[in-house]
């Protein structure tokens, strides 16, 4: 049996380069679409009315923290509860609209997004703008931090 020379090694390596290049952007391409999926199903859920649904997207985990305007929630419980005191009927809750500017990879494991979100209501419409930590927890992504104004 011959041995590899040098060149026929390093033309091997060279010829896998685009090779693990296309499979490394494929994974990265999946993860992106699968976060902008869990963003399209909780503007769905919300839009239902349906704040247990729209918190499936969240890390459900008492290390999960929300930043707004009444300061920092630690915890899924008492997300979910400030949540629903203050989106308490549908008027409250109105249509949710995203717009999403950046879904930034940071790692494996992690994505940054930044978007925009709208809320159309009855008493008036509002709008801000959030940022948001995901993180890949059993498969699934998942928002750790959320920061929303």
């Amino acid at each position: 049996m011959r041995r590899p020379t040098f060149l026929s090694s390093l033309l091997t390596f060279v010829l896998c380069i685009p090779v693990l290049s296309v499979a490394a952007q494929s994974a990265e391409s999946r993860d992106e679409a699968a976060i902008r999926q869990e963003m399209a199903d909780q503007a769905a859920a919300w839009n239902r009315g349906s704040l247990d649904e729209v918190m499936k997207t969240y890390w459900n985990s008492d290390s999960l923290m929300f930043i707004g305007q009444s300061g920092i929630t630690y915890g899924y419980g008492p997300t979910l509860a400030h949540y629903k005191a203050t989106y308490s009927d549908a008027d409250k809750m109105g249509k949710l609209f995203f717009s999403l500017l950046e879904v930034k990879r940071l790692s494996g494991t992690h994505y940054f997004v930044v978007g925009k979100w709208l809320l159309k209501r009855k008493a008036g419409d509002i709008a801000g703008i959030f940022s948001l930590l995901f993180r890949k927890i059993g498969g699934k992504w998942l928002i750790v931090a959320d920061h929303t104004s």
